[in-house]
């Protein structure tokens, strides 16, 4: 059983009773908070060596990157929607216990590179405005965990409006400095056809789809989206998929013209003008100025960047809370986790910072984005399984024209990594690093390949187990309850054991006010065998008068008792008084038996089961 994702935010927002552009408001909110992970810092820094290193060529890596985002988070948005579940708990739904754990670690991997870009934006960005260095810039970032607690008091739909009017910023910011760069937009458009790439475009263009498509934001999308109280019906489901498509394509088109805006700057600015070298965010700010010939468009840039690191910062713990809560049904305190998200993401960039120096902060930026970039696989292939099974999805699985394209999509990231991957194992193993270190490099490298390709097998071959499963024991039936009438006669097989109390108790609670109870007990003794019901001994009479006894015992609590004295076979006795009195279950009682006595005590119920017609409830007694 799952916890809701986001619980305090969970269906915090009504949109049942809302008709036309009112409804289509209420559903826009999840794909802004969504798309401020595909316009921060990281995605600053590879835009920002893309355009200055490349001209407009790399535009279209950025188109490419932007429909993939469209399309995923659209997947992602449908699991949450359908299932109200987040894909971390779909995950540890599906998957075994050791291969959730390390798809807990990369996600959260992938968290810690979005809060590092975050914290060193951030930074960079302060630096640019007041010139504090950069590290005590990024210990000031800590200060803004209070900024989240504050925003998730006054609920869901103010924190996206804070963050809707960050993205504003951005986007506000970087339509005036297009302006005032005026860029050459019939060359840029050239940029949108694709063309082959060099190893040092590919390093980039791999750095821009892992800025692009962020892996923690297809666990975040899938949570909320269940901030809103939709229609569990199938137009009510099948409305909420549309809006938050249009909410997606929205707000994601946004995020690929804030990217877009950057690395055609860059192009403008530095490609054009032969600063090609020009790969650092700082020695962007200052050079806009005099190349551009404004004052202002330095200083737009650096309240955009400000703005698109505080922005990200509150979808970054949004998403190590689901991601936690998920994977491990662990809950912390809000505050508390984003203080550890914070403070993992402070310390290596402080150790750059601080042993390295400030030049090296860039190439850190960059390096993270490659980390998202490559975790993106672990995240995207579960999701695709999950919104393609129809036994889960129903109706609403994805069609197979979207499954396809999506496996096209996953294919496309998967070889690109797995490109980059080989072409820095190859440069790491030349190099003169030691040889246990290698070792370990290959080693894990492999790991992960197999881990990878697991996660792609095991789901197919789970779907293939349950239809062998289907396929032996018949299609599901569907059950007739109209049919269910009240049980009238109840037989119960006593034996005059410290048990028959429990054994009336479950025969009484089956029947209902007007039921007969038919108390049988089968006589054994060597004149029952020959006599039977003319047989006089002391056995047949004692069993007699406690059957009587029981009766009346029970006929005075308000029970209508019938009971009935059966002799020598205790099968075939209780089976004929079952017919005779039409009884519609039987009651008997099993005792704990071990080794050999199972086959003289258990025979008995085996035997009476298989040669009645009727229901047969067989109670556990005691030792």
């Amino acid at each position: 059983m799952f916890n809701k994702s986001l619980d305090q935010l969970h269906e915090s927002v009504p949109v049942q009773n809302k008709t036309g552009w009112r409804r289509l408001f209420a559903f826009i909110g999840p794909a802004y908070l969504v798309s401020v992970g595909y316009m921060d810092p990281g995605n600053w820094a590879t835009d920002l060596q893309g355009g200055a290193a490349f001209g407009f060529q790399l535009i279209w890596i950025l188109l490419l990157s932007n429909i993939m985002a469209i399309l995923l988070q659209s997947l992602s948005a449908r699991l949450g929607i359908v299932r109200r579940l987040d894909l971390a708990q779909v995950n540890r739904e599906t998957y075994p216990k050791f291969v959730n754990f390390c798809l807990y670690i990369l996600a959260e991997l992938a968290i810690a590179a979005t809060d590092l870009a975050e914290v060193l934006g951030m930074a960079i960005g302060i630096k640019l405005l007041t010139g504090l260095p950069l590290m005590y810039g990024t210990i000031i970032t800590v200060t803004d965990t209070f900024l989240f607690m504050l925003l998730q008091r006054y609920g869901m739909r103010k924190m996206e409006a804070f963050i809707f009017v960050l993205v504003a910023t951005i986007g506000g910011s970087f339509l005036a400095e297009m302006i005032i760069a005026k860029p050459d937009f019939a060359s840029a458009a050239k940029g949108l056809v694709p063309s082959a790439l060099s190893p040092g475009a590919l390093y980039i263009a791999v750095g821009m789809i892992g800025a692009t498509v962020m892996p923690h934001n297809l666990y975040l999308h899938s949570a909320l989206v269940q901030t809103r109280k939709i229609e569990r019906t199938s137009a009510g489901i099948k409305k909420s998929l549309w809006y938050n498509f249009i909410d997606s394509a929205v707000a994601l088109n946004a995020a690929f013209f804030v990217n877009a805006a950057i690395l055609i700057l860059a192009a403008t600015a530095f490609y054009q003008t032969g600063n090609q070298s020009v790969a650092k965010i700082e020695d962007a700010h200052a050079l806009l100025a005099p190349l551009l010939g404004s004052k202002l468009a330095p200083i737009l840039f650096a309240v955009a960047l400000i703005a698109a690191g505080q922005s990200s910062t509150v979808t970054g713990t949004l998403s190590g809370q689901i991601v936690m809560e998920g994977y491990l049904n662990l809950r912390l305190n809000p505050w508390i986790r984003r203080l550890l998200t914070r403070l993992v993401a402070i310390v290596p960039a402080v150790l750059v910072i601080g042993i390295m120096g400030e030049g090296r902060v860039d190439e850190l930026l960059v390096f993270s984005q490659v980390i998202l970039s490559l975790q993106l696989g672990f995240a995207v292939i579960p999701l695709i399984h999950f919104v393609s099974d129809k036994n889960t999805m129903g109706e609403f699985a994805i069609k197979s024209w979207v499954k396809i394209l999506s496996w096209i999509v996953a294919s496309i990231l998967v070889y690109l990594n797995a490109n980059l991957v080989f072409d820095f194992t190859k440069a790491f193993l030349i190099g003169s690093t030691p040889l246990g270190i290698k070792i370990l490099l290959v080693l894990l490298i492999l790991f992960f390949f197999i881990l990878l390709f697991y996660i792609v097998i095991f789901p197919i071959i789970q779907s293939k187990k349950k239809q062998e499963r289907t396929a032996l024991h018949g299609a599901a039936v569907e059950l007739d309850w109209s049919k269910a009438a009240p049980i009238d006669r109840i037989a119960i097989a006593v034996d005059f054991s410290a048990g028959d109390a429990n054994l009336i108790k479950s025969a009484i609670a089956q029947a209902h006010i007007g039921t007969e109870l038919i108390l049988i007990h089968v006589v054994e003794s060597v004149t029952a065998s020959y006599f039977e019901e003319v047989s006089d001994d002391e056995e047949s009479r004692k069993d007699r008068e406690r059957l009587a006894q029981y009766a009346e015992t029970l006929v005075q609590n308000g029970y209508k008792v019938n009971f009935v004295l059966g002799y020598k076979n205790r099968v075939k006795e209780i089976v004929r008084i079952v017919k005779l009195t039409d009884a519609q279950l039987l009651v008997m009682g099993a005792h704990y038996h071990y080794g050999w006595k199972d086959y003289f005590f258990g025979e008995t119920i085996e035997s009476v089961r298989h040669k009645v017609k009727i229901p047969v409830l067989i109670v556990q007694q005691t030792a």
